[in-house]
C-alpha cells in the first residue's frame, strides 16, 4: 500500500467528500466536495497531518454571502452557519476591493488559505478572484 493510497482513502472517508486525487510526488491533493457539505479546510489539514504529512497552502472555492462583522469582511458560507475572514491577496488586491463593494451579496470566491502552526485555528481566505 502506498502513502498516496493511505492519504487518498483517509480523505475519501470524510463525510461530504465527493472525490480525491493524491500525488505525493507533486505534494498535491485535489479534494472535490459535495454540494451542501460542512467540511472545513482545517479539518482536512488535521487529517493530512495525522497521516504524517505537512499541509501547505490550499486553493479553495467558496460560495457564500459577504458580510461585515466588526468592520472586517467575511464570507458566511452557504449551507452552514460558519463565517470565514477574508483578506486581500497581495498578487491581486483589487479582488478584495471588489468584494467590499458586494457586501450583502452571495458570491463565489476563489483564493488561498495558508495553514498556521495550530491547524485548527481560523485562517483567513486570501481573495484571488470574485464572481
Amino acid at each position: 500500500m502506498t502513502c498516496a493510497h493511505v492519504v487518498n482513502v483517509a480523505l475519501k472517508k470524510v463525510a461530504g467528500v465527493e472525490s480525491v486525487e493524491v500525488s505525493l510526488n507533486k505534494g498535491l491533493a485535489i479534494v472535490k466536495l459535495k454540494p451542501g457539505n460542512t467540511v472545513s479546510v482545517p479539518q482536512l489539514w488535521v487529517l493530512i497531518h495525522d497521516k504524517g504529512y505537512t499541509p501547505k497552502t490550499t486553493t479553495v472555492s467558496v460560495r457564500g454571502e459577504l458580510v461585515s462583522e466588526r468592520g472586517r469582511l467575511q464570507v458566511r458560507i452557504s449551507g452552514t452557519k460558519d463565517t470565514m475572514p477574508l483578506i486581500a491577496d497581495p498578487k491581486n488586491p483589487g479582488a478584495f476591493t471588489g468584494a467590499v463593494n458586494k457586501t450583502g451579496k452571495v458570491v463565489i470566491i476563489q483564493g488561498v488559505m495558508v495553514p498556521g502552526k495550530d491547524l485548527r485555528a481560523p485562517v483567513p481566505l486570501q481573495i484571488s478572484q470574485l464572481s
